[in-house]
């Protein structure tokens, strides 16, 4: 706690610009209105899914539950960086002080972090339901359920809280700093330290690890498992709704956990800051808007439940 007190105290007035994604103004009204328009999407859609879950007691189960987090989380984790983002692209640059950077840092990794270790409680989900339906109901207790999320967020505050208090206790020389990204995002602000930070990229590649690589490798395994049990299911028909099941979750998962690695885990020296910034895009936006797009045009549950909620509302 003493380090992260010493991102509001650090001595002189140090402030972070953003780089511009462009100077042309037509582009930038293009760019303006294009990730507003996804920003809305990501809020509607994942707002959605949590409403339905919450007002249909037929949904009221483990799998929708995580689901519902996970809205509930990509939320969040869009909502610290996307308004600040579009507020940018609108005008000139606005300087971002120490503290609020430290600040985003801190939220950013939190929410990010907490995504990828509940996608990995998503999969141990999948596959007690499917490697052992008999015994589901028993294994994934309502407490159990609560338990696992408290237990990703909190992993997460910790590594999340002790790796930005690690990095702004670096020394930022001058006034103001441009930030060649649209977010504080922990590798660029790395690059702006005017000291040694070997030992910081050293911790946070054990953090993306434990973050990324952990998780990544336990859903490996589950799936493997779940594999082997559709494969073992007599009906055709069964398989194939399994495996659809699966894979949508897949599909995020590879997409949230690929694009992170290839910033996170990648060496210093291969690393560009402009393909950071690029990677960046794809969690921030693409990954936060496949999840209600896949679980919702794909599972006839949630599909069912709004079709009956758009109805009942159309019909008073």
């Amino acid at each position: 706690m003493l380090a992260w007190n010493s991102v509001l105290n650090q001595s002189g007035p140090t402030e972070f610009v953003f780089q511009v994604f462009t100077a042309v103004p037509e582009f930038q009204a293009f760019l303006f209105l294009l990730f507003l328009l996804l920003y809305l999407m990501i809020l509607s859609g994942n707002t959605a899914i949590i409403w339905v879950v919450c007002t249909h007691s037929s949904l009221r189960t483990p799998m929708y539950f995580f689901l519902s987090n996970l809205s509930f989380l990509e939320i969040c984790y869009t909502s610290v960086v996307v308004p600040l983002m579009l507020s940018n692209i609108s005008g000139a640059q606005k300087p971002i002080p120490l503290a609020g950077c430290g600040a985003q840092m801190f939220f950013f990794v939190t929410l990010g972090s907490t995504d990828c270790f509940l996608l990995a409680v998503m999969a141990y989900d999948r596959y007690v339901a499917i490697c052992h339906p008999l015994h589901y109901t028993l294994v994934m207790t309502q407490k159990l359920c609560v338990q696992m999320v408290v237990g990703a967020v909190a992993l997460a505050l910790l590594l999340s809280l002790q790796l930005t208090a690690l990095i702004f206790t670096l020394p930022f020389c001058g006034h103001r700093r441009e930030i060649n990204h649209f977010l504080c995002d922990v590798p660029p602000v790395l690059r702006l330290a005017c000291a040694d930070t070997r030992v910081h990229q050293a911790i946070l590649y054990v953090v993306g690890i434990l973050v990324l690589t952990v998780p990544f490798l336990l859903i490996c395994v589950s799936y493997v498992f779940i594999t082997l049990a559709i494969l073992r299911i007599r009906s055709a028909e069964g398989r194939r709704r399994a495996f659809s099941t699966c894979s949508s979750h897949l599909t995020v998962v590879l997409l949230q956990y690929g694009c992170c690695s290839l910033v996170y885990l990648r060496p210093q020296s291969s690393t560009s800051e402009d393909e950071d910034r690029q990677i960046a895009l794809v969690y921030t936006f693409v990954t936060p808007l496949l999840n209600p797009l896949i679980y919702t045009l794909r599972n006839k549950d949630v599909k069912g439940a709004l079709r009956n909620a758009f109805i009942s509302k159309t019909a008073s």
